[in-house]
């Protein structure tokens, strides 16, 4: 026993001897001879970055290094900064009184910020996507609000359903988790469609970051996580209309309205409605270029905010109806070979949110949330002749507690969640049954010294009622080298059930048949960050330019292997190799006032073990280049984007075996896409017209055996570039503000 206090004081020793002496106190404010206490005012040990904030009743509570100087410096927004010299005050309970600073006239300070900006203080690399960047382009839905991002990829599963899908570090977007105001959204059943399902003028910014990211979140998150923030209730215009139209005869409608109940309640609806029902053929393959859909999405949301008690809750229905296959196919009748080849998919989406958060009135930067979420989502398919139908049943808790250890350079975030997962689907005659549960608790440490070093240190354990215990490390650090440079590091575990039938309805639309070789672990994997970010000065300019490498390595992954067999795709676990690594160079600029540019280039080297060989993954750019430009004339009355994208090659899958007029190359050719959009703005309205794909580059026969769709080879889900030529829109945006 003596052993071990022995070896306790040791390791206490040390910091006996940095924090030496404790001072309590107060810092208030005199209104009317009364005494008020100053929230949040800033406590710091004189040359030091020691320090505190004080709590909901003004009082503080710092220990004190005892080799810097025994004074404190107060200070608050818009009051005289005072400096206490405790050898003279004593370190009892130090009663601080800071005085007003005399009104200045005002100052307006004009600028236009940037749409897209990497969020400099934080220490994860996370890149937000603002409103006004939405806004240069249609952005329909989120499947479009990533033309001006470098790092996220947006392309079609298929030829005939529609769907599209993303790419960050060079893997599906399968591998990114996707949150909707930091609760984990857009899953399972959602995957293949979930792109359309956020409309654009519903999103107040979406936040991107690259590699493994906070446990709070979970253990999804193997490449990347996207968090959408949707408009408030309390914040914002209070209606906001707008209506968009294309030359292709796509309409739609979005509205959002907000209410201000009294000072604590506010309330908002956004809708959104969508028609497209004219069928177009531009490449005479007998099948429509996109298909007809019918969208209706409504969502009603609430917020409280109290002085420590916070809630946010809602509800969302969706329901959409997409049609596709041949232009003679009619969805009234049979899908069957007399009456030509048909896909159809009928989706409704039922969603309810409940977010409450406390604030501690006795500890400052402390607090308690409670996010909750249940998703039922229902789908009733077909695809040719194949009949899938399924529904889901989710459930998602997390319970979090937020404060600091000692003084708020050391924070940290502890908490438990659960999650359920009831999937029922039903392929033709085969059906799968799953309820997946998963019980998990997390610590999340930060480290900040204000000044240099920021640091996230994060673990959780979760039990997995069918794979067992997972354990999820994750570290994030970013070091500012100077005012100018500064370096980031990742590193971390993630884990994914794989859903195997709704995450590639793309391979429903083709003759194959799906077998699976073994039963099917969870995947694994882990990845590896570095970014170095560079801020010059050019006159009264920055110039940014950041580096970033990822590293992702799988333990396991499910394989598609379509490679093996011509009329079957084989599904099964890793065995041997899976990895990808990402090279990217952006750079940002404002040459001259108002107009804003951007350059990146991305190199992807991604490989996968199928069929025993490690190859490279198909599907895949080998780089992607990027200018995006942006001009605002004074005074914000016309506003111009271009954007150009260059895709490199990429491997297509092996047709070698498929008879010679139903193969395709090893690679696709190298393309490019032009897209501009042209704004005019007015008091409370916006006109804007724009152009898509305004190069007219179409993929040639994207379907294989298009002329006999129920034959041995047919194929629509060999699609690597557009399948629509020039798309034309206008639309009109109005407001009424604050």
């Amino acid at each position: 026993m003596k052993k071990y206090v022995l070896i306790a004081c040791l390791f206490l020793w040390p910091f006996t001897q940095i924090y030496a002496q404790q001072v309590k106190g107060g810092v208030f404010e005199m209104i009317g001879g009364e005494s008020n206490p100053l929230i949040g005012a800033n406590v710091v040990q004189l040359k030091t970055l020691n320090g505190t904030t004080t709590d909901a009743e003004g009082h503080f509570n710092l220990n004190l290094e005892r080799k810097a100087p025994q004074k404190l410096v107060v200070s608050y927004v818009s009051y005289q900064t005072d400096t206490i010299n405790l050898n003279e005050t004593g370190y009892g309970h130090v009663h601080i009184t800071l005085n007003k600073l005399k009104d200045l006239d005002e100052v307006e300070v004009v600028s236009r910020k940037s749409g897209s900006h990497s969020l400099r203080t934080e220490t994860r690399g996370i890149t937000s996507i603002n409103e006004g960047e939405l806004q240069k382009a249609a952005c329909c839905n989120l499947s479009e609000s990533f033309e001006n991002s470098a790092s996220v990829d947006v392309s079609y599963a298929d030829a005939v359903t529609g769907a599209k899908q993303i790419q960050l570090l060079g893997l599906a977007g399968l591998y990114t988790q996707m949150l909707t105001e930091n609760i984990p959204n857009l899953r399972g059943l959602a995957v293949p469609y979930r792109l359309g399902y956020v409309p654009g003028t519903w999103m107040e910014s979406i936040q991107v970051s690259k590699g493994t990211s906070s446990v709070v979140n979970g253990y999804e998150a193997m490449a990347g996580q996207i968090n959408i923030e949707y408009k408030k209730p309390d914040e914002k215009d209070k209606f906001f209309l707008n209506l968009y139209g294309s030359q292709m005869g796509k309409v739609e409608g979005n509205l959002n309205i907000r209410f201000k109940l009294n000072e604590k309640w506010s309330t908002a609806i956004l809708a959104h409605a969508e028609y497209f029902g004219i069928k177009h053929d531009n490449n005479d393959d007998s099948f429509l270029d996109d298909p007809l859909i019918e969208q209706l999405n409504l969502f009603n949301r609430w917020k409280y905010k109290g002085d420590n008690l916070r809630m946010q809750f809602g509800i969302q229905y969706l329901k959409e109806n997409r049609k596709g296959g041949q232009m003679d196919f009619n969805p009234e009748e049979p899908h069957d070979a007399e009456n030509g080849y048909g896909v159809g998919v009928k989706t409704d989406r039922y969603l309810g949110f409940l977010k409450i958060g406390y604030i501690l009135r006795n500890r400052a930067n402390s607090s308690i949330g409670f996010q909750n979420q249940v998703v039922y989502h229902d789908v009733i398919s077909f695809y040719g002749l194949n009949n899938y139908n399924a529904n889901q049943f989710s459930y998602y808790g997390n319970l979090m507690f937020q404060s600091y250890i000692n003084d708020t350079r050391h924070q940290y975030t502890t908490g438990v969640s659960f999650a359920l997962d009831d999937y029922n689907q039903q392929l033709n005659d085969t059906t799968w049954i799953r309820n997946e549960h998963v019980s998990g608790a997390f610590f999340q440490y930060t480290y900040s010294n204000y000044k240099s070093l920021n640091l996230i240190a994060g673990v959780r354990l979760d039990y997995n009622n069918l794979f067992g215990w997972l354990f999820t490390p994750r570290l994030h650090a970013k070091y500012n080298i100077n005012e100018h440079n500064m370096l980031r590091l990742s590193l971390g575990r993630g884990f994914r059930t794989a859903n195997v039938i709704a995450e590639n309805t793309s391979i429903l639309a083709t003759s194959k048949q799906i077998v699976f070789t073994k039963e099917l672990n969870i995947e694994s994997s882990w990845n590896f960050g570095l970014t170095y970010t560079a801020y010059i000065d050019i006159g009264v300019k920055e110039l940014s330019i950041t580096t970033d490498f990822f590293h992702t390595r799988f333990n396991n992954q499910v394989i598609m292997d379509r490679e093996e067999n011509p009329f079957i795709v084989y599904i099964y676990n890793l065995d041997g190799k899976s990895y990808s690594n990402s090279i990217q160079v952006e750079a940002q600029y404002e040459p001259v006032n108002r107009f804003e540019l951007k350059l990146a280039f991305r190199y992807n080297d991604v490989k996968t073990t199928i069929g025993g060989e490690l190859k490279e993954k198909p599907f895949v750019s080998k780089y992607i280049g990027l200018l995006s430009a942006s001009y605002q004339t004074n005074l914000k009355k016309w506003q111009f984007d271009l954007n150009v994208q260059v895709n490199g090659d990429q491997r297509l899958p092996y047709t070698g075996f498929n008879p010679e007029p139903y193969q395709r190359p090893e690679r696709s050719p190298v393309y490019a896409i032009l897209n501009t959009q042209i704004t005019k703005y007015f008091k409370r309205w916006d006109v804007y017209i724009g152009g898509e794909n305004l190069t007219n580059y179409r993929q040639d026969h994207p379907i294989l055996q298009a002329n006999e769709p129920f034959g041995d080879y047919f194929d629509s889900s060999i699609v690597w570039g557009p399948i629509s030529g020039i798309k034309v829109y206008l639309g009109i945006r109005f407001t009424i503000r604050k």
